[in-house]
């Protein structure tokens, strides 16, 4: 059986290209929001890199010490010993402070961003949601969070205090031996720099494929792990495994060119730098032997040279890694770009809820503009009232509950709750006023008793205990080992589907909303849990205003008025008498339920 067929991934056109200027402005704030701990760890850097430079021409002075065509009498330089392990000592030292300091740091704007990220997705419209690819983004997340850390780090702590080394080092050679060494320096680092940044410019297209087949791995990996109940029916897990291999085969190419364009770069940087040090070293040892240098200044060329070079060498690693996490960096970033669609007019007021009435007026509403869901749909659920929708598959039964919850906004209409718009009043209030009870409740990886807890998390037990009884959990619960300590597995699969709706109205009930929506809550039950939900619905409807979204009839025809839809429109409307003996669409959708239960 073959795997899906894959092309190469694609990076995301939408996803915005970050240069460092823009990169410095978005991390500057969490940056100077500890300015003391930033500066003192500055402080530590600047002694740091002087112990660093110090420390050649220390040396220089212990071997000139003891070298005997200088000294004939030799005598052991030991406060130039004594300062030497002092720099040698301090270089370390203060290093290490300069990062315990700046740690607090990073990891508090790890956290900050962290979260910022996590409240933007939540903020973000259901649309985005039902097309999202959780393990793609999870790994966006991780890799971008990580990137910020090491682009405040070695932006701070690397860039800037390697070029002044750099700098430091040529006036030293300039003053002490010729100025040749310094312009030596000068061009070896420019056309080090200049070949460094061509080529991870070069590169940075492979670092973005192999992101892009990362992400597209994970994705596909967490989606078929979180549908294992569905590969295991069909007896498709080696049709998985080769699936999840084509996309290891794209990420394996994507790295082995990054890999290879990795090889170009290092073997270039290694070359400008074994030049370098070859010239340098050929004149400062054509000196020693003209005796214009001493063997103490050969050896201060070659530390410096060492000195130098290495951290020119990481420099380059730097670089390569920063336009890396700048890559790591855009797709997160792109998240926190995005801009919610459903959000709060600038002067919302929050619901006011004096009886719960809902009013919807000539509703226009479709997915995508060439598909229309509702057409002018009009209706009255009054306060306290039980009203079911019903209708075909696709008739925009459900739609209606996403649009009163506000995940998606009308084209044209209104909806009111007590004659106010719903678009004119807080997202948070109104959706505070509504409790949801889905066709397919999904619960988190906790505890029964964790899980109702959600609907309120900061009701008292007592409160806890009393939407237990309410819906009717309490007899299953005394039946568990654990109690309502028992952990419900990922998205509830260890409970029936029966104890999870029961978990749902009882969730429901915590909130304590006055406006109730059933979305199709018993359609995946049999009869005697439907009959049991059914029962515990009336029990929780009773003084609430209800909209109950059912495919099967027998659930609703005690409710105050049926809506029938019909490719979105409403067609039909009363109690269930009244519509039996209209003898319309109602009354055939009934008739032919009764027969197939026949």
């Amino acid at each position: 059986m073959r795997g899906y067929a894959q092309n190469p991934p694609e990076p995301d056109p939408s996803v915005p290209r970050l240069n460092l200027p823009q990169v410095w402005g978005y991390i500057w704030p969490y940056l100077w929001a500890y300015k003391a701990r930033v500066i003192i760890a500055l402080l530590a850097l600047l002694a740091a890199k002087g112990a660093s430079l110090t420390m050649p021409w220390a040396l220089k002075h212990i071997i000139d010490g003891v070298d005997r065509s200088l000294q004939p009498e030799i005598v052991l330089p030991v406060a130039f010993l004594l300062f030497y392990g002092f720099l040698r000592f301090g270089s370390v030292f203060f290093g290490e402070l300069r990062d315990a300091l700046f740690s607090r740091v990073t990891e508090r704007a790890m956290r900050r961003i962290g979260l910022r990220v996590f409240e933007h997705l939540h903020q973000l419209e259901l649309n985005f949601h039902l097309s999202r690819q959780t393990g793609g983004i999870s790994r966006d997340i991780e890799r971008g969070t990580t990137a910020i850390s090491f682009l405040m780090r070695f932006l701070m702590f690397n860039i800037v205090p390697t070029l002044f080394e750099i700098i430091m080092v040529a006036v030293i050679f300039t003053l002490a031996f010729s100025p040749w060494y310094a312009l030596i320096i000068l061009v070896a680092v420019s056309i080090y720099i200049g070949f460094t940044v061509l080529t991870t410019e070069w590169r940075t297209r492979f670092v973005r494929e192999a992101n892009q087949a990362d992400s597209s791995t994970n994705t596909r990996a967490v989606d078929s792990l979180l549908n294992y109940e569905t590969v295991k029916y069909f007896n498709n897990e080696r049709f998985e495994a080769n699936t999840y291999d084509s996309f290891l085969a794209q990420w394996e190419s994507a790295k082995l060119k990054n890999r290879l364009s990795l090889l170009a770069l290092n073997s270039g940087q290694a070359l400008i730098i074994a030049l370098a040090i070859t010239g340098m070293m050929f004149m400062a040892t054509q000196s020693v032997i003209d005796k214009e240098m001493t063997l103490g200044d050969l050896a201060m060329v070659n530390a410096y040279m060492i000195q130098l070079f290495i951290p020119l060498n990481f420099l380059g690693f730097v670089y390569r890694e920063m336009r890396r996490a700048l890559a790591d960096l855009e797709n997160m970033l792109g998240l926190l770009q995005r801009a919610p669609r459903i959000t709060d007019r600038e002067n919302a007021s929050p619901l006011v809820i004096e009886n719960g009435e809902v009013h919807f007026r000539h509703v226009h509403f479709g997915y995508h503009k060439d598909r229309p869901i509702l057409k002018d749909l009009s209706f009255r659920v009054a306060a306290g009232h039980r009203v079911a929708i019903v209708g075909a598959s696709g008739a925009g039964k459900s739609t209606i509950a996403r649009l009163l919850y506000r995940f998606y906004d009308i084209d044209e209409g209104r909806i009111e709750i007590d004659g106010q718009d719903i678009r004119s009043v807080t997202l948070d209030s109104l959706r505070k006023a509504i409790a949801v009870v889905p066709q397919d409740t999904v619960l988190f990886n906790t505890s029964i008793r964790e899980n109702i807890a959600y609907g309120n998390p900061t009701a008292p037990e007592e409160a806890i205990d009393r939407a237990i009884r309410m819906a009717h959990l309490d007899d299953f619960i005394a039946s568990l080992p654990n109690g309502d300590k028992t952990l419900v597995g990922e998205r509830g699969l260890k409970v029936s589907g029966g104890e999870k709706q029961r978990i749902a109205i009882a969730r429901v009930l915590l909130k304590g909303a006055p406006i109730l929506i059933f979305d199709e809550a018993t359609s995946a039950l049999d009869s005697r849990a439907e009959a049991a939900i059914l029962s515990a619905i009336r029990e929780v409807s009773a003084g609430h205003t209800s909209l109950v979204i059912a495919h099967r009839l027998s659930t609703i025809v005690d409710a105050d008025q049926i809506l029938v839809l019909d490719d979105g429109k409403l067609v039909e409307q009363g109690s269930h008498h009244q519509l039996l003996q209209q003898q319309g669409r109602y009354a055939r959708l009934w008739a032919l339920q009764q027969s197939a239960q026949d």
